[in-house]
């Protein structure tokens, strides 16, 4: 009698680069892949082949996936190449000559097929025994997830190259997102982060159609997924919004805790020369008085977004009335770059490039009073108590986030000794003490602060991580 050994499963390695939106990509990929019977690996010599999915934004971005390639070209030989960068192939050819197969953001079923043509999938493969939760195979943390509602941009802001790599709005039917944020949340999710390029102009493409979510009509746009959102129990936090005069119809729902008091909201500039020049659908001094409004209504409302300085043509006046609105605005967290050229990108025709140093050295006097600002606002917090979710435990104790921040991007807030917590638990907590970034505090109802504080890892006051 012979003995048949079982062929081993397929084994994929597989590189995320790049903004959440690609990462929910990467999941896609993954899940496909591993309802066919792959294993995924995480490292390159156990895999048969290692996808890169790049991101393409800026040349520093582009800078580092043509290394990442580079580096699974010398661990692996087999690498199969996607993402926003992949729409410049005969860049990567040109260095990576090896690569098996380029494609670009969104191609889910052409990476698959490039995996099947180096490692097909097994033949013993069972998927009644090789079972995929069903709300896929997630990169984050089990106890929160990005919720992806759309694709592609309709604007045309002359330093992106978004709609080249994208295309235009795509909104994802409103069906489909509830059901995915269903899942999730029974999956055991805490918090949906909701992500795409414009996350304000959600079903516009498709005439804010009337879908179904669990049989009752619900229309596809950001309000009514807001309330839907809403009823799952779950924090909801909403990015990449624009100041469009429909989002004011949401904030009475943050006041009401329906969703997070939350808006990442990417200002980019205040001045209108600048803004003008960027292209971008916005005007300072109307958003300054909806920021005013927003406050009055929900008064916990936070407030990221991100600058760039540097931009062509950006004069010292422009950059003068920049720091004075951001001193009106006082927003709670913000990020800043200096301009980057992005080939392709209509800003690299504009005249009066500003000199580096020039743009760096106002990047820093702007985060430097940011800085001010996000300290003067964190020392409101001691004495407060706010509901946390904590991220990670171990024998220090626990470090959570607040409803004011985001994972990654934002401040975390530190409960020493707090060690029999477990990570996507929700709990309140009164603040203690606050360094330029970050909180501290104890479980509610509770004392003051006392004991050695936890050292933070950061070093840095504000800005993009």
């Amino acid at each position: 009698m012979s003995t048949t050994i079982a062929k081993a499963n397929p084994k994929v390695g597989f590189v995320s680069l790049g903004c959440p939106k690609a990462l929910v990509d990467s999941e896609r990929i993954l899940t496909q892949l591993r309802m066919e019977g792959y294993d995924v690996v995480s490292t390159y010599q156990d895999a048969d082949v290692v996808v890169v999915n790049t991101c393409g934004f800026i040349d520093t971005a582009k800078a580092e996936s043509l290394e990442v390639i580079g580096e699974a070209i010398k661990e692996n030989g087999k690498v199969i190449v996607t993402g926003c960068m992949g729409v410049e192939e005969d860049t990567i050819r040109k260095v990576h000559p090896s690569v098996l197969s380029v494609t670009g953001p969104q191609q889910y079923e052409q990476v698959v097929n490039a995996v099947h043509q180096v490692v097909p999938p097994s033949q013993n493969h069972d998927p009644f025994l090789d079972l995929v939760p069903p709300q896929g195979i997630k990169l984050t943390p089990r106890h929160y997830a990005y919720l992806k509602i759309s694709e592609g941009c309709n604007h045309k802001c002359s330093f992106c190259i978004i709609p080249s790599m994208r295309g235009k709005l795509d909104s994802r039917p409103i069906g489909d997102v509830m059901d995915e944020a269903e899942r999730l949340v029974k999956s055991g999710v805490q918090e949906l982060l909701v992500i795409s390029q414009d996350t304000s102009a959600y079903g516009v493409d498709r005439k804010y159609q009337t879908g179904f979510w669990q049989g009752m009509p619900v229309k596809t746009r950001m309000l009514e997924m807001c309330q839907a959102l809403g009823q799952l129990g779950a924090w909801v936090r909403l990015h990449y919004v624009y100041p469009y005069p429909h989002v004011d119809d949401i904030i009475p729902m943050m006041a009401e805790g329906h969703i997070l008091p939350y808006l990442d909201i990417p200002f980019q500039h205040a001045s209108p020369s600048v803004l003008k020049n960027m292209k971008r659908p916005a005007h300072s001094e109307n958003t300054l008085e909806r920021i005013r409004r927003w406050r009055q209504i929900c008064p916990d409302i936070t407030l990221r977004s991100t600058f760039i300085t540097g931009f062509p043509g950006e004069t010292d006046a422009d950059f003068e009335l920049l720091l004075d609105w951001l001193e009106e605005a006082q927003l709670d967290r913000v990020g800043c770059f200096t301009y980057s050229r992005v080939d392709g990108a209509p800003a690299n025709a504009l005249p009066d490039p500003v000199d580096p140093d020039v743009a760096e050295e106002r990047r820093e006097r702007f985060m430097n009073v940011q800085a001010r600002i996000s300290a003067a606002k964190l020392q409101k917090k001691i004495g407060r108590t706010l509901e946390v979710l904590v991220d990670e435990v171990d024998e220090e104790g626990a470090i959570a986030r607040s409803q004011a921040d985001a994972p990654e991007i934002d401040g975390l807030v530190y409960l020493n000794g707090e060690s029999d917590l477990k990570p996507g638990q929700r709990l309140r907590v009164t603040i203690d003490y606050h360094d330029k970034l970050d909180l501290w505090g104890t479980r509610a109802p509770g004392g003051h602060y006392t004991g050695k504080r936890r050292a933070s890892p950061r070093t840095s006051a504000t800005g993009p991580r």
